[in-house]
């Protein structure tokens, strides 16, 4: 593929993987299929990451035409101490991808083959740095599951098509391709996944230029960061947009995210891996953010960026704790237990660095609601956290059509105003879905950055005039849409009615003229 431009090889590359994905899923439902095909895609990628490694190492040391997967298990283990240490993990040259795959047809025991590779390869890491990273990465990769087919012949099959299907994507080289490939396949994957999943999908999975543009804002006028936080990360998408926009090594410190359920927090893992990242530059916690928080050692953050779970419930108010958790206090009030959106942006807040931006996705509902949620509101705009609130286009995200807006949070604003930006309008669409295209996004990054009034779309709104407006932050409350109505000339409008019933009171008389003939 390295004769390709760019677009070329992504066209080819989605090409590929539709047809591998539509062929192998058939007989197992699609959302639950995915994880196999996401971690042999991982599998795939750090095998040859580590054949690379060693090729390259050896080729250094003056080795001619090195190849790592020909050598024998036994050769390859005086290596393993520095590979770990470079790598994070070892991988023995029978277990590599390549050969397992050589071998998988004729392997009767391919479920108890690809287990035991996967408990190898975790279990390299124990007692090094990259063990956290790495445990519990195969869990759900199950080679024994009833999913897969109703007998062993039956699964080891399923298992030979998917390790087939992956192979056969045209990824090329690492070092070789224009982009990142091996990341742009699971991307793809999981927006193909997400698609058909429902509402399960989409609450992973943000919609990639939805997290482009709120990592565009959050990164706004900075050229590094120090660190890049997600406390609901999903599947990493957004922390990978800051990499994408800055450059990894742009991100000194690293990046951080911490997701609830454990399926899709090693997705993250995986994500991260996929594109590049080093083990030791991202750390990715399992576990609930709101009563469990895993980084009080690593914040504050220079940039947020989060797409939390919409007015989900949680048991906050009942917790005597939680109102004096330092997070939460300033407030006063909790976020309701019917709806944790507020629970969300205040731990946010309190993680922002004194010169960071967080960009968030919100529920429109929590710009205008009362009661605790007002309080909140009160609270924030009070002390001049609240810089932007974008209204976004309705049906972005997977397994919902609802309208969301971005809320942008930071804690050195130059002025008190809030700046109110509708952008509902500008989309395109791909299948039965609105999507944000380049031209969307810089548009919306434009009127952010110039804090300008346009007319019917933009609105830089005072403090006075938000507190009078009981701190509502709804979009529609202060950009006020064009009238598209035509006018109307009165006078004109007038001689035409003048005209009509004259003309009415003519064709009446003829009537009565007709009428009585009649009657004669």
């Amino acid at each position: 593929m390295t004769d390709m431009t760019r677009d070329q090889q992504r066209a080819e590359l989605h090409r590929s993987i539709w047809s591998i994905a539509d062929r192998v899923r058939n007989s197992v439902d699609a959302w639950d299929f995915k994880q196999y095909v996401l971690i042999t895609l991982f599998y795939r990628y750090i095998s040859e990451d580590l054949e690379r490694f060693v090729n390259d190492w050896e080729r250094d040391n003056g080795i001619p035409d090195p190849d790592y997967a020909r050598m024998t298990d036994t050769a390859a283990e005086a290596g393993r101490a520095k590979i770990i240490n470079a790598r994070g993990y070892y991988i023995p040259p029978s277990m590599l991808f390549k050969n397992v795959l050589a071998r998988a047809e004729k392997d009767k025991d391919l479920n108890e083959t690809l287990e035991r590779v996967f408990k190898s390869i975790e279990a390299s890491t124990v007692g090094h740095k990259s063990e956290k990273d790495f445990h519990g990465l195969f869990a759900d990769f199950d080679p024994n599951s009833n999913r897969l087919g109703g007998s062993v012949p039956a699964r080891n099959r399923r298992m030979v098509e998917v390790l087939r299907g992956i192979a056969s994507m045209r990824l090329g080289d690492l070092a070789d391709n224009k982009i990142d490939l091996f990341g742009d396949a699971y991307e793809y994957l999981m927006t193909m996944y997400a698609a058909g999943a429902g509402k399960s999908g989409g609450e992973f999975f943000t919609p990639p230029e939805v997290s482009r543009l709120l990592a565009l804002i959050a990164t706004e006028g900075r050229s590094e960061v120090d660190k890049v936080y997600d406390p609901c990360c999903g599947s990493a998408g957004l922390l990978l947009q800051t990499a994408k926009i800055l450059g990894d090594d742009k991100v000194r410190l690293g990046y951080y995210g911490q997701e609830i359920n454990p399926t899709t927090y090693n997705l993250a893992r995986i994500n991260m891996f996929l594109h590049g990242i080093e083990y030791g530059k991202f750390d990715i916690a399992c576990g609930d953010t709101l009563f469990d928080p895993q980084h009080w050692d690593e914040e504050p953050f220079d940039v947020i960026v989060s797409n939390p779970p919409y007015s989900v419930k949680w048991t906050g108010p009942d917790s005597p704790t939680t109102i004096n958790d330092q997070r939460f206090a300033p407030a006063g009030v909790l976020a309701p237990k019917s709806r944790a959106d507020w629970a969300f942006l205040m731990h946010i807040l309190a993680w922002l660095s004194e010169q960071g931006t967080a960009a968030v996705v919100v529920f429109p509902g929590i710009l205008y609601r009362g009661g605790a949620e007002g309080k909140i509101r009160r609270y924030m705009v009070d002390h001049n956290f609240v810089d932007a609130v974008i209204q976004l286009p309705a049906n972005l995200f997977f397994g919902t059509t609802i309208q969301t807006c971005v809320m942008v949070l930071k804690k050195n604003k130059p002025d008190t105003d809030i700046l109110f930006i509708n952008a509902e309008h500008g989309f395109g669409h791909e299948g039965n879905k609105n999507k944000l295209r380049e031209e969307d996004i810089q548009r919306i990054v434009a009127w952010h950055e110039a804090r300008r009034n346009v007319d019917y779309t933009v609105r830089l709104a005072t403090y006075d005039e938000v507190r009078g407006n009981d701190y509502v932050l709804s979009v529609g409350s202060y950009v006020q849409p064009e009238d598209t109505r035509g006018k109307i000339d009165i006078a004109e409008l007038n001689r035409r009615i003048s005209g009509i019933v004259a003309r009415e009171n003519e064709l009446r008389a003829q009537i009565d003229a007709i009428v009585a003939d009649l009657e004669n």
